[in-house]
């Protein structure tokens, strides 16, 4: 049952991938890339800090989408390789990145089957960023798959919603939990024809699932897989309107709670890394 999952969740992602990279203004803007050399991602830019000198390392960006973050990790100076299961998000992506002159590869696959397609144990750096996880229905797996792709001495980079904000019901008055914190077996099911950017048309593949993961049982799956905890970071602030009405959008683009911007994290950022 859960390829049925991962099969719907698919169709869905090969339609926003087609509407985040248009090149009208709408989805993700991606003409800036193009006109300004030095444009990165605000995901990437706002993490700058934690993420450091990557200049000279080999990168891989799991869960890349249409390759904006991968971009801009190239941008860093690293050589990286990008990897998404849609068809048509490897297709925008590799797109962006021959109009903006950068050389970065990209592969098309699960990520649960990137250490069978990528070479294992050779990447300094594995890169995941917003939005990723909640498609995936186990956080072990995945984790796995991290330590597979790491080299020794070589170092994960998440920047992820928070689950406690994942657990919110954004359509309910106040802050409500209602949706399991905790990952389950069942995923939650969504039927929405939008996205989270303004796009020029509705998606028709609606349907999709989503699986939530705690904070802890995230860190304990990377330690159980060999990894060592360096960086927990937790943010009051995420890099879209995730409750729309309620936030404010601050000057590095980040937005926040309008009202008590400290009641609870947004997102976090977490680096690992694989010892020697």
């Amino acid at each position: 049952m859960t390829s049925d999952y991962i099969d719907a969740n698919r169709a869905n992602w090969d339609q926003r991938a087609t509407l985040h990279a248009a090149r009208d203004g709408s989805g993700y803007g991606v003409q800036r890339y193009v006109a300004d050399p030095g444009a990165l991602s605000d995901v990437v830019r706002f993490d700058l800090p934690l993420l450091g000198d990557i200049t000279g390392r080999r990168a891989v960006h799991l869960q890349c989408h249409i390759g904006t973050d991968t971009l801009s990790l190239a941008r860093l100076g690293a050589r990286v390789t990008g990897l998404d299961f849609s068809e048509n998000a490897v297709a925008e992506a590799r797109r962006l990145a021959a109009e903006a002159g950068a050389e970065v590869d990209f592969v098309q696959a699960d990520v649960r089957d990137a250490a069978s397609v990528l070479p294992r144990g050779t990447f300094d750096l594995v890169y995941t960023g917003i939005g990723a996880l909640c498609w995936l229905p186990s956080i072990t797996d995945w984790a796995g798959v991290v330590a597979d792709m790491l080299a020794p001495g070589g170092t994960l980079h998440i920047r992820e919603g928070h689950p406690v904000l994942w657990s919110l019901n954004e359509e309910l008055p106040g802050l409500a939990l209602t949706f399991p914190y905790f990952e389950q077996s069942v995923p939650l099911e969504w039927d929405d024809a939008g996205t989270y950017v303004e796009v020029a048309a509705p998606i028709t593949a609606t349907r999709t699932y989503e699986w939530n993961h705690g904070l802890g049982e995230i860190v304990t799956a990377l330690l159980d897989r060999g990894l060592r905890l360096d960086t927990l970071v937790e943010h009051d602030s995420v890099p879209w309107e995730a409750l729309p009405g309620r936030m404010t959008q601050r000057p590095d683009g980040e937005y926040a709670l309008t009202q008590q911007p400290s009641v609870m994290p947004l997102s976090y950022t977490i680096r690992a890394s694989k010892p020697h």
